[in-house]
């Protein structure tokens, strides 16, 4: 379902489902198929959502940076004429989220953050995985699960990919000192949007304590915890994590 995409223009994107629309934005190193059960959930249940590609590797090198990305993102809502929407994040997206929202609070109906980035960049730039070394990468990619398993040999092989390709390496090291300089700690309490926190307990990448701090800045914020569960909890826990949303969107009347 999440393999038909479309393109047009400068857009490659997932769409599906009617009613009000969700944006899903992947990670640094993340793909569309992380989010293949929220996709097909929410898409199936009474909302529209799509998932654009971020151009994390084609934009100019002094483009590669938050800012940009938050502007693809504006571009993509003009293009598909969405207004408002619900914005989901996982870690380098959620940043894009929270920057979007900092600049365009009118378009922003809901968030939706799990594991992002944006107060605390270790995800982003603490240990760059060694280029050439597998046996590193695949410890380092298999690191953000609890479960280990879940990063599996395809997944190990496309980070790998990206590491030894140098001009993917340049712009993820850009994006990662883009993340560190744009801080939202001090934007946060002006983001009003309701705004869903669902957090693994055990990741190690944004840890817990990321997730209080979100909470104790954001000022219309509620936080769910998913036990057992790293960095992705929308594929580590995707029954969880629907659950938990859905609930919560109903609950909050979005």
């Amino acid at each position: 379902m999440i393999d038909q995409l479309k393109t047009e223009g400068k857009f490659t994107y997932a769409e599906a489902g009617e009613g009000p629309v969700i944006i899903i934005l992947h990670g640094l190193m993340g793909a569309l198929s992380n989010f293949g059960d929220t996709y097909k959930h929410f898409s199936e249940n009474g909302y529209k959502v799509l998932i654009p590609e971020l151009p994390l590797y084609s934009l100019p090198l002094l483009q590669t940076n938050v800012k940009s990305l938050a502007g693809f993102l504006k571009d993509f809502m003009e293009h598909k004429k969405v207004n408002s929407a619900i914005l989901l994040g996982n870690s380098l997206g959620g940043h894009i989220a929270l920057y979007f929202t900092k600049h365009n609070q009118e378009q922003v109906k809901a968030l939706v953050l799990t594991g992002s980035s944006g107060l605390y960049e270790k995800a982003m730039g603490d240990s760059f995985p060694k280029r050439g070394n597998y046996e590193y990468i695949k410890e380092k990619t298999q690191g953000v699960f609890y479960d280990p398993a879940i990063g599996t040999k395809e997944m190990v092989d496309d980070v790998f990919k990206i590491v030894n390709d140098r001009s993917s390496v340049i712009r993820t090291l850009a994006i990662a000192k883009s993340a560190i300089r744009h801080n939202m700690s001090a934007d946060l309490p002006a983001m009003k949007q309701p705004t869903c926190l669902i957090w693994g307990k055990q990741d190690v990448v944004t840890p817990p304590e990321v997730a209080v701090d979100f909470n104790k800045i954001l000022p219309n914020s509620d936080l769910f915890w998913i036990d057992k569960c790293g960095h992705a909890a929308m594929m580590e826990t995707p029954l969880e994590f629907n659950t938990i949303l859905h609930k919560w969107l109903i609950a909050r009347n979005i």
